[in-house]
């Protein structure tokens, strides 16, 4: 009877080991298909969703990374200058009151013989200036013309006649000098074409001849002077060109791109400072700002096999930074990674990359921004 009994609780147990396991002492099929959920649960959880059609109408652009050329960088201050160039002052032809004939504005174009201002002597006590030169030189020219006839018939000697003519010559060159407007007055035009460095007057003001009245220049040019500091001084000799960023903008400048060139690089710090001054010439064709402090990025030797990526696909946080890989054509995945160099346009991704990975180069922000709804599992493609 007690055998009886140890059999039939051995059958129970054999029963109960079986529910449990299945052939060879592998885990129940239940138990596989709880694991593979999970594990799929926790991809969806680190998975950001961004339909590819939302993808595109934000700019997010995705690209193929891998190893190139990259130059290497020297990050300083700087400071953007005006270049010396070919300069004219206008001057006052006549004394009188100035009226302003075109805009005088800092950086405003003008051309050679273009009136910019008109000098009017109409209110002022010793008369119109213009008017004074036209009586001036009638009277001299009728002088002129009648001593012409006299000295044929050497009644005026040759050096009286001489005088005349010199007398009269003056008052047209003098008359001639002044353009004359009826309602304006003298008018003083722009000696060269350029553009308006300074204007010295302003409408209504008195002027004696000879005052300056406004700086034309014909420069466009402009001075970037970086400020190297000396445990750099090493590296001078490398340096090729450089890139740089406004205190008042977002815009990363290539000194290339707007035609400048490396004008000097400074042999010694200047006194009391510890920089060393390297200076760039380029074309102002964007509107730059003289006078405006700068991010500088000197370009050195170039380097080989880097990975690199535009400074506008990395996001920051908690300060890592992240970029984000594609892995279908609605889902992302964020990857850390660590940077080396940046030129201001791209940065060097020294790990976190291997290459080959399609990574979001445009736009990373937004991706960013959808990956603050993961926790709704909108996503039901299989991986």
């Amino acid at each position: 009877m007690m055998r009886k009994s140890f059999l039939v609780l051995g059958a129970v147990g054999l029963a109960i080991l079986a529910s449990c396991h299945g052939k060879g002492g592998q885990p129940d099929a239940h138990v596989e298909e709880a694991q593979a959920e999970s594990a799929q649960t926790q991809a969806r959880a680190d998975e950001i969703v961004l339909p590819h059609g939302k993808a595109k109408a934000v700019g997010v652009v995705v690209r193929k990374v891998g190893p190139g050329e990259f130059y290497g960088v020297i990050p300083v201050g700087g400071k953007v200058m005006e270049a010396t160039g070919r300069e004219a002052t206008v001057v006052a032809s006549v004394s009188g009151v100035v009226s302003l004939l075109a805009p005088m504005a800092e950086g405003a174009s003008v051309s050679a013989g273009k009136p910019l201002f008109a000098i009017s002597g109409e209110r002022l006590q010793d008369g119109d200036p213009a008017e004074r030169a036209r009586i001036a030189y009638q009277t001299a020219k009728r002088e002129y013309e009648r001593m012409g006839k006299l000295v044929a018939d050497k009644i005026v000697s040759d050096k009286e006649y001489s005088a005349a003519k010199a007398d009269y010559e003056n008052a047209r060159i003098a008359y001639e000098a002044i353009s004359r407007s009826k309602e304006k007055g003298t008018r003083v035009a722009a000696p060269l074409s350029g553009y308006v460095k300074s204007c010295l007057v302003k409408e209504g003001d008195y002027v004696a001849v000879g005052q300056p009245l406004a700086t034309i220049t014909q420069n466009r040019h402009l001075y970037l002077k970086a400020d190297v500091p000396e445990r750099y001084y090493e590296q001078l000799g490398h340096i090729s060109s450089a890139k740089f960023r406004t205190s008042y903008g977002d815009e990363t400048y290539d000194i290339r791109a707007l035609g400048g060139r490396l004008v000097a690089i400074g042999k010694a710090s200047a006194d009391a400072s510890p920089y060393i001054p390297v200076t760039f010439e380029f074309n102002n064709s964007s509107g730059i700002l003289p006078g405006a402090f700068a991010e500088v990025y000197l370009i050195t030797d170039k380097r080989s096999g880097v990975i690199s990526l535009p400074v506008d696909a990395i996001t920051e946080e908690q300060g890592a930074h992240f970029v984000y890989i594609q892995t279908d054509a609605d889902c992302y995945r964020k990857q850390e990674v660590t940077l080396g160099e940046t030129d201001g346009e791209a940065v060097e991704v020294c790990r976190g990359l291997k290459g080959g990975e399609p990574v979001v180069v445009a736009g990373a922000i937004h991706v960013k921004l959808a990956s603050v709804g993961n926790a709704i599992p909108a996503h039901t493609h299989s991986h």
